[in-house]
């Protein structure tokens, strides 16, 4: 009985140790993706600073940034280092730095200015409930679609090529917009680079922002279906 009672307390002892070794190992903070989400915000701070006068450091400190957000989900699949607190660092590090450029856009075309407004309105909001309804279901991130969603936010997350394509699209156009206040005109066989760019990007962004709309209105319904849930769980337990 007492050698019974002094295994299972080695045995408890051992878990215990596993347990706060895991804890001190596992800092959430310093996983290589989030390493990575953190340089996104930093390289993304600096083109905030020399977007008002030099576009050619702006644009290229900005595309890196973007870019990386490519990179940091591949490390934490690769590193099996996934996290909610990745995963929300790296959507409002999405939202800060269109949000951030989309400012400066109202600022040089002011007559538009209410309709960057829009967008920006438009891109958090739909963001921020689709994360909120997603992680309130249970996901670990607010990239995993319930099957029964939408078709077309279903191919958006879930398809990494699509979602990539899309982002991208989307954030050239609004520097395209950038390139073409702040730089002179660039020639390509008699074409403007900036126009052709903003032109090719264009039908991307506008696709982009319906997947918004669709994205705001699918955790809408979610959120209510939660409810509608909680109130009639609560009924059940006021007739008992």
């Amino acid at each position: 009985m007492a050698k019974s009672k002094a295994a299972q307390t080695t045995t408890q002892q051992s878990l215990q140790s596993q347990m706060d070794s895991d804890t001190t190992t596992d800092n959430i903070f310093l996983f290589v993706p989030n390493l990575i989400g953190y340089s996104r915000i930093l390289l993304a701070g600096i083109s905030l600073y020399y977007m008002p006068n030099h576009p050619v450091v702006c644009v290229t400190l900005y595309v890196i940034s973007c870019l990386l957000d490519a990179v940091d989900g591949h490390a934490a699949r690769a590193l099996d280092q996934c996290s909610k607190f990745g995963a929300v660092l790296d959507m409002v590090t999405d939202r800060c730095t269109t949000t951030c450029l989309l400012c400066f856009l109202a600022s040089v075309y002011p007559t538009y200015a209410v309709l960057f407004q829009f967008l920006i309105s438009l891109d958090i909001s739909s963001h921020y409930m689709h994360m909120y309804s997603s992680l309130t279901e249970g996901a670990e991130s607010h990239k995993q679609i319930k099957e029964d969603s939408n078709p077309f936010l279903r191919a958006y997350y879930k398809n990494n090529n699509v979602l990539f394509f899309m982002c991208a699209g989307n954030e050239l156009f609004f520097v395209a917009l950038y390139v073409l206040a702040t730089t002179k005109p660039l020639p390509v066989f008699e074409y403007d680079l900036r126009l052709i760019l903003a032109t090719v990007t264009f039908p991307i962004c506008a696709a982009k922002q319906i997947i918004n709309v669709i994205q705001f209105v699918n955790a809408s319904k979610s959120l209510a279906s939660i409810d509608i849930e909680d109130r009639r769980a609560k009924r059940a337990l006021k007739k008992e």
